[in-house]
């Protein structure tokens, strides 16, 4: 097995009011020695902004705002920004977030050129009701039927005075174009699928359409392990290497005390990300320490961003959806376990 060192808590709430409820699941992007970290913080009531701090390396704060960078502003958004993840692609930062209005989680999107400017962009995923949901993949053939358990269509198409969609989180995007597309992986429950498209404005609701019509051919990634039995869904931003693109996602087993989330690891090929070429057959790491453990949400391991220092590789995650803490593996080590796990017919 892989060795991986817990390094510990990172950051903790405050009494701020934006997040005196927790603080956790980062996005995290490094410029030079400087480690930015945009992070989901918790208000009482369960209301999410987007909070910002600045790291030295990766462990020493720097520099920490006292006010959210981002903010509700829209009813989409309403209820919180929750578990941003951010990539730069070209000249421009892509900032996705789960917008949750107290009724639909759906993904949205915030550019910026700066870091300190961002411009929302909106949701970038499809307002699709679960029936239509059901009626479009039904005649993809091969697909799970965990689909049918997850994604029911409720006994009223209005809940709370609003229309009820189809929940679509987890978007984050690839590093760069790939083959001159954009990629975005997203989570539709259980499993994790692919995006790719010359521009944002291809995202039409006639794109979604022929799109969950062949809905089968954009999963990319499905539960395979004991660790990951229940639904995966994506972690942190896709990290390109000579072997290919490593994914560390989040997996989510049952248990008598709950559902247990735990980092994963698995790579995909450079040109055609949709194709796994190896996976972990155990958990990268699980919650072990009390502040993994014990939270807002107990035993909850959830990895959203990572920088590469040398050969070190330090992933950010949410530990116990109250708290943000790192742990730090060899990407050599990890990439040569990971092969040893590589597909057979490959």
């Amino acid at each position: 097995m892989v060795a991986i060192k817990k390094e510990g808590i990172l950051l903790q709430k405050t009494t701020l009011e934006f997040e005196n409820d927790g603080v956790l699941n980062p996005a995290v992007i490094i410029e030079g020695d400087c480690v930015h970290l945009f992070f989901r913080a918790v208000s009482k009531g369960n209301y999410s902004s987007i909070g910002y701090c600045k790291l030295k390396g990766p462990f020493t704060i720097e520099a920490r705002n006292d006010m959210p960078v981002l903010f509700p502003q829209y009813d989409y958004e309403s209820h919180g920004l929750e578990d941003p993840r951010i990539v730069k692609i070209e000249d421009l930062y892509y900032l996705t977030y789960t917008a949750y209005d107290g009724v639909n989680a759906l993904g949205a999107l915030a550019v910026s050129k700066d870091l300190h400017h961002f411009e929302k962009m909106g949701l970038i995923v499809p307002k699709i009701s679960y029936e239509e949901f059901n009626k479009l993949t039904g005649s993809s053939v091969t697909i799970n039927e965990k689909y049918l358990r997850f994604n029911q269509p409720w006994g009223s198409d209005i809940k709370e005075g609003k229309q009820i969609y189809l929940w679509d989180k987890n978007v984050i995007f690839f590093p760069r174009r790939i083959n001159g597309k954009l990629h975005f992986l997203h989570r539709v429950k259980p499993d994790i699928q692919l995006v790719a498209i010359n521009n944002l404005e291809e995202l039409t609701n006639e794109f979604w359409e022929n799109y969950f019509l062949n809905f089968d051919e954009h999963i990319v990634l499905t539960s395979k392990y004991d660790h990951e039995v229940c639904y995966i869904g994506g972690g942190c931003p896709p990290i390109e290497t000579e072997q290919g693109w490593l994914l560390i996602y989040h997996g989510v087993q049952d248990s008598v005390t709950g559902y247990i989330y735990s980092a994963c690891a698995a790579l995909f090929e450079i040109e055609n990300p949709s194709k796994e070429i190896a996976r972990l057959p155990y958990p990268l790491f699980s919650p072990e320490h009390d502040w993994e453990q014990v939270g807002v949400v107990n035993n909850v391991c959830f990895p959203t961003g990572t920088v590469l220092l040398g050969d070190m590789l330090y992933i950010y995650y949410g530990a116990a959806d109250e708290q943000i803490a790192c742990a730090s593996v060899s990407l050599f080590s990890l990439l040569k376990e990971l092969m040893l796990y590589a597909n057979k017919n490959e």
